[in-house]
């Protein structure tokens, strides 16, 4: 359960981040002030609120050193969700390093002797 809710959270932290951009885009466009990029703003910062609070009991149930490299998954949800949402491009460096990430999650999350 501890494993499930550190990757709900990391899952909230990509979220938010995409969230964060689409107001950055809305607040380019209508004005920071104009409902529409305040209302994403929120939700984003909503998220991370919640997103918060679930990662403090999963610091209260688990290892610091074990869970925490989950959350270098969101260096690898973020840009590809960047990818489907708003069109972004990257190259074959970023996969190099994505594959770098997975493994030093695998190494670093996995069963300790």
């Amino acid at each position: 359960m501890v494993e499930l809710t550190a990757l709900l959270c990391v899952l909230g932290i990509a979220c938010g981040q995409i969230l964060f951009k689409l107001g950055a885009n809305l607040i380019g466009r209508d004005g920071f002030w104009a409902v529409r990029p305040l209302l994403v703003l929120f939700g984003a910062l909503a998220l991370y609120g919640i997103t918060t609070l679930a990662w403090v009991w999963v610091l209260k149930s688990a290892e610091l050193g074990k869970i925490y490299p989950l959350m270098a998954l969101a260096f690898v949800l973020v840009p590809l969700a960047s990818y489907f949402v708003f069109g972004e491009r990257f190259d074959t460096r970023y996969l190099v390093g994505v594959v770098f990430i997975l493994l030093g999650i695998v190494l670093t999350s996995g069963p300790r002797g």
